[in-house]
């Protein structure tokens, strides 16, 4: 039970493929509850209308629980924050229906959440009897995740400004999709991870774009590594079998420096030197070494989330919807979510 003076909210990610809820008091994490949903591995990705039906049974067993754990009641919540987008439109559709009818039921006030600014958020999160630094504004965030690329300014909470950012594939949708080439089950992007800490980073060469500015492309590293594994295999039928631990760490050592490049630019333009990554790729750990070792080499001072905040997740929704009460931005019943979208 909290006290009267705390802010207690209730928090709902349905973007993708994981039904997620949780329970934040003030600052501080009191339950984060994942349902994830293992069918879409038989399809090599996510099929949509599955996701949604999957959301529609996982949600209130999920809910239920984060409550439960959080050792509170549903009267002690004082508002309700949940993604709104961008993410899967049917999937978003049932978090946002949730949280509107939960809200509505007890008369408290409804929080919309950027997905995105969700995830910049997660370096906010406390948790008991762990300690942590937050970072100081204004630092500059890398998100990396299935469905986004972006560097963002952040100037204050809920102030954010996107420098950079992918014109065409995320990282997270490169490490996927050339994991499906070389036969790996989805998600491929943690397998590459693993099979590259056997590998040669060095051993193959690919397409690494020239894109000006800020901004990102993978799509022409994807067609790359594409014709490449064509290529080899019709010289040599078992070379993914052999050189597998090589290619995985090639491939992510080619995503990583593309990543790192813009970084690194985005530091030196803007003079600022406290550098977060949030989002799936964020996991990575050969992109958490490459930013560590940066960090040392250019003084920055890094900041990399716990694993669990780094996917999708509700804590991140329910930090941020925090954040948005103590300011009173609260959103109307007739809210619809969107599935395309980046921060404002």
């Amino acid at each position: 039970m909290g006290k009267k003076t705390d802010i207690i909210i209730l928090g709902i990610e349905s973007s993708c493929d994981d039904t997620a809820a949780a329970i934040i008091r003030n600052d501080l994490i009191i339950s984060n509850e994942v349902s994830g949903q293992a069918i879409h591995m038989a399809y090599g990705g996510v099929v949509p209308e599955l996701a949604s039906r999957a959301h529609q049974q996982n949600i209130i067993p999920v809910v239920d629980l984060a409550i439960k754990k959080a050792g509170i009641t549903i009267n002690d919540i004082s508002a309700v924050a949940f993604t709104r987008g961008p993410g899967l439109l049917g999937s978003l559709l049932v978090g946002t229906s949730f949280a509107k009818g939960f809200a509505l039921a007890r008369n408290i006030p409804l929080i919309e959440v950027n997905h995105l600014q969700g995830h910049v958020l997660a370096h906010f999160i406390h948790e008991l009897s762990v300690e942590k630094k937050d970072p100081e504004f204004p630092f500059l965030c890398l998100l990396v995740s299935g469905g986004n690329s972006q560097i963002i300014i952040v100037r204050d909470y809920l102030d954010m400004e996107v420098i950079g950012q992918t014109i065409d594939d995320a990282a997270g949708e490169a490490f996927d999709k050339c994991a499906k080439v070389i036969g790996l089950p989805y998600p491929g992007g943690p397998l590459v991870d693993k099979y590259a800490k056997e590998g040669n980073p060095k051993a193959f060469i690919f397409a690494r774009p020239h894109i000006p500015g800020l901004d990102y492309s993978f799509s022409g590293l994807k067609t790359s590594f594409l014709y490449f594994i064509r290529d080899k295999i019709a010289i040599n039928p078992n070379f993914i079998a052999e050189n597998q631990a090589d290619i995985c760490a090639s491939l992510q050592e080619t995503i990583i420096d593309v990543l790192m490049t813009k970084v690194k630019k985005a530091a030196k333009e803007t003079g600022i030197k406290t550098i977060a990554v949030a989002g799936g790729v964020s996991a990575n750990s050969g992109l958490r070494q490459a930013l560590i070792n940066a960090a040392d080499k250019h003084g920055w001072e890094m900041h990399i989330p716990p694993f669990k905040f780094t996917t999708d997740n509700a804590a991140m929704i329910a930090i941020t919807g925090y954040y948005k009460y103590l300011k009173g931005e609260f959103t109307t019943q007739d809210t619809t979510p969107y599935s395309r979208v980046t921060l404002k």
